[in-house]
């Protein structure tokens, strides 16, 4: 989950970065592989750089245990993932999954991705998911949800022509937030036609156990945009 603050250039992550000790497999992988996967340090980052040969390449953002990102990977080897977490337990798991799986389709950054977004390359990802990110429910906490104008005009410059934009949550008043960031910028087409296209979980979805325990207010909201 992304825990976050969207005012820039002061950034601040807002959340646990770490929970529970890692286990000496998981402390392994993030000491010895995460750093042969992760993002650089500086300059622009190139999905098609990092992960070469791949047909399309694909973001998530927020991938709490890495399920969806690992589920996605596994069933599409041809396509590169690039995922973004701040919490350290979370990259561990997606790097387990990812060891587990032989996802060498998989590149992973522990961080915040607002700081990293404005680093991609132009027109250089063919989707993006930002699954189920904390709502900050209070008004007073908006300003730290993850979709604002910043991250708006982000997404419009580093997804190619027709490339594809998920957002999910289970929070009515964040699902109205994203549709009133979105409804009127017209790099974006909402693909919805009726409402089953955002009720029902599309085909390609695949649940996590954070899903699955329904701590929000309403039914999860599947918001679809294609990049003009």
């Amino acid at each position: 989950m992304t825990k976050q603050e969207t005012d820039r250039p002061d950034f601040r992550l807002f959340g646990r970065a770490q929970g529970k000790p890692l286990s000496a497999r998981q402390q392994g992988l993030v000491d010895n592989v995460l750093p042969s996967i992760d993002l650089p340090a500086e300059g622009e980052i190139d999905a098609a750089q990092m992960l070469p040969g791949m047909r399309s390449h694909v973001l998530e953002i927020g991938f709490g245990g890495g399920e969806h990102l690992a589920g996605q990977a596994d069933r599409n080897r041809e396509t590169g993932y690039i995922g973004i977490e701040p919490f350290l337990n979370g990259v561990a798991k997606a790097l387990t999954y990812r060891e587990e799986r032989g996802l060498e389709n998989v590149c992973l950054h522990r961080g915040d991705a607002r700081e990293v977004l404005p680093r991609f390359k132009n027109d250089s990802l063919d989707r993006i998911f930002l699954l189920f990110p904390d709502p900050w429910h209070k008004k007073r906490h908006a300003k730290r949800r993850f979709v604002q104008q910043s991250t708006r005009d982000d997404f419009a410059r580093i997804l190619k022509p027709g490339g594809k934009l998920r957002i999910a949550t289970d929070v009515k008043s964040y699902a109205d937030h994203c549709m009133i960031e979105f409804e009127q910028d017209e790099r974006f087409v909402w693909q919805a036609s009726a409402a089953d296209d955002w009720r029902v979980p599309p085909p390609d979805h695949i649940r996590t156990r954070y899903e699955s325990k329904n701590l929000g207010d309403c039914a999860p909201v599947f918001m679809d945009w294609v990049r003009r």
